[in-house]
């Protein structure tokens, strides 16, 4: 019998053997990210993000959890706007924090 839905592959994410290289290498660069809580102000203030889905919320809990392939969709998305720097409550330099980024994915030029 078809009841019209079916089951979703498991989202679960193992942190015990994600990689966490890559996060540790931009705290290095950006030592504000470390600060972020979370809260979703840059969610809330960006513009892309109501056309994309684009946060750097879900960015850094991607880059924690190992998911390098939605994280990559998520910065060509960011327009680098400042908006979301000027409202974080913990004072985190987002724009640079994905600037940073872009050059750890191997843009050497910083370009989304």
């Amino acid at each position: 019998m078809d009841f019209g839905f079916s089951l979703s592959p498991s989202s679960a994410v193992n942190l015990d053997r994600t990689d966490m290289s890559l996060y540790e290498m931009l705290c290095d660069r950006e030592p504000t990210a470390r600060t972020c809580i979370g809260c979703g102000s840059c969610s809330a203030t960006c513009t892309a993000s109501a056309i994309s889905g684009m946060s750097v919320r879900k960015v850094l809990l991607g880059i924690q959890r190992g998911q390098y392939r939605e994280v990559e969709k998520m910065l060509s998305h960011c327009m680098l706007c400042g908006k979301c720097t000027m409202v974080c409550p913990r004072g985190v330099n987002t724009r640079h924090l994905i600037l940073e980024l872009c050059r750890l994915y191997g843009n050497s030029e910083g370009e989304l």
